[in-house]
């Protein structure tokens, strides 16, 4: 038993020295170990002992005359174990066909699954325009709806009318009032103006006549001292005789 598992660990480090590739190389070598099946996890490994057994035949072939028994009984045990060698072939082949088969349905499958994708990429394109193209309608029908609105509250066109015409003669109306009233104003004007002038000569008159009655006053009032001169002296005259 122990010869047996060092016999095992040996080949355990064979077989991690025949590893020691790289990634690449890796694969290379377990898809040449699994194709050619020289490697079992249990038993002898079916690609040697159908290798023994074909050596054994032809061996046997190589003998001597008269072992024909020999030679038909390793020869039908290496076409059995060639049998039995190519039955697991003919698996792998199924299964590798199969396979290939599916991976051809997988990238079909993904050729239509991005197909797919591509036209729902398209789709959801078209309707982000729609739904833009929608906002905007939908913004311009409630703009639309508010000026309905807008124009509803106003009242009709005759009143409208009516309204402005009846402004028109209020206007007319106090351009007329504002045409009399400055025709008023200039007149006041005119009448305070010459008012002014009867008043600035009346008063001139009245200075004047102020003047003229100051001067009959002195006047006066001269002669009455002079009469009054003229008799006091005649009296003195009269009192001399």
């Amino acid at each position: 038993m122990l010869g047996k598992g060092r016999k095992v660990s040996g080949r355990g480090e064979t077989v991690m020295a025949n590893y020691a590739f790289g990634p690449g190389e890796d694969d290379v070598v377990i898809k040449h170990r699994l194709l050619t099946r020289t490697t079992t996890t249990r038993g002898e490994p079916p690609l040697k002992k159908l290798q023994r057994k074909f050596t054994a035949f032809v061996l046997e072939v190589e003998k001597v005359e008269g072992n024909y028994n020999d030679c038909a009984k390793l020869s039908k045990a290496f076409l059995q174990e060639l049998s039995t060698f190519e039955i697991p072939l003919l698996k792998s082949k199924a299964v590798i066909d199969a396979h290939l088969r599916e991976k051809e349905n997988f990238n079909e499958l993904k050729d239509e699954i991005n197909r797919q994708i591509s036209l729902a990429q398209t789709d959801i394109e078209d309707l982000k325009k729609q739904l833009e193209e929608s906002k905007i309608e939908r913004q311009h029908k409630e703009e639309c709806e508010a000026i309905r609105k807008l124009i509803s509250a106003q009242p009709p066109r005759s009143e409208t009318q009516k309204s402005i015409r009846d402004i028109e003669k209020e206007i007319a109306a106090l351009e007329a009032e504002n045409t009399a009233g400055s025709r008023l104003l200039e007149l006041l004007k005119k009448q305070f103006a010459l008012l002014l002038h009867v008043v600035d000569e009346l008063q001139n008159t009245i200075e004047e006549e102020q003047k003229s009655w100051i001067e009959e006053m002195r006047m006066a009032s001269e002669e009455q001292k002079s009469g009054m001169e003229d008799t006091n002296g005649g009296s003195d005259a009269m009192a001399v005789d």
